[in-house]
């Protein structure tokens, strides 16, 4: 790949420190982190003996790339108040357009899709990587840097991006939250939620090679109508996921 000698990142939370640990461990130059907290900044920084600041306005302009790990109602007023135009400059959010960043001379999207915890290591190798660039020079930079990490490398554009989060949302976030409630309905009737561990690992084992609506099962699926109802009177005292059961039991008549 073309050389990328050093980065700067923007943020110092989950994603930037997954990012930049195993950019610097493939051998990529580290420089500075920015953080509003000086702590966090030099927290991250001092892994790679890179310098800290909490001054966006006096970020170094000697890195070759800037990846901003944000939140996203952050970002744009990072991009606004960036204090330099003509670097190499990117985010990793699932849902903010490429156009966000059109002030500068060149830019792009290098979005992860993964959800990151600081305390979980992440094998980047299978984490899907989305490029997006406003040239072909900067996405050729943009997907051979993501291919020094992971083996899935996607050119997607913004719209597509966006519809992608959107699905990754439904997917990941609203599927834990679904853990959460098991969890809550074993916890409260004293049964060990490891008990639904293997279950869940075949759930997902299965998708892997068949097509979600083809592996689905369950009550709904089979139309049960006599199950259906006994767990809709055991969630009598839980109105809020009685009705999240009601909600996904009706979808799921409806597309089987």
């Amino acid at each position: 790949m073309e050389f990328i000698p050093s980065i700067t990142f923007i943020g110092s939370g989950n994603l930037a420190t997954h990012l930049s640990t195993n950019l610097f461990h493939k051998g990529f130059v580290i420089h500075e982190v920015y953080s509003k907290t000086i702590e966090n900044a030099t927290l991250l920084a001092s892994k790679f003996n890179a310098s800290a600041t909490n001054n966006l306005a006096q970020i170094s302009d000697k890195s070759d790339i800037y990846i901003i790990c944000i939140k996203d109602d952050l970002i744009e007023d990072v991009i606004r108040n960036f204090p330099f135009k003509n670097k190499l400059v990117v985010h990793t959010s699932g849902s903010v357009s490429i156009e966000n960043l059109k002030g500068f001379d060149n830019y792009g999207i290098f979005y992860p899709l993964q959800t990151f915890s600081k305390e979980k290591e992440v094998n980047m190798f299978h984490v899907p990587f989305c490029i997006e660039a406003n040239t072909k020079i900067t996405e050729k930079r943009l997907v051979a840097l993501a291919e020094s990490l992971s083996e899935n490398v996607y050119l997607i554009n913004s719209e597509q991006r966006k519809k992608l989060h959107l699905a990754a949302v439904f997917a990941c976030n609203f599927t834990n939250y679904m853990y959460q409630i098991a969890n809550d309905i074993t916890r409260k009737n004293d049964i060990d939620f490891d008990i639904l561990k293997s279950v869940i690992l075949e759930t997902a084992k299965k998708i892997q090679k068949n097509t979600p609506k083809a592996m689905q099962t369950g009550p709904a699926k089979r139309r049960d109508e006599a199950v259906i109802k006994k767990h809709l009177e055991l969630l009598a005292d839980l109105p809020a996921y009685q009705e999240i059961y009601q909600l996904i039991t009706k979808n799921i008549i409806k597309n089987s």
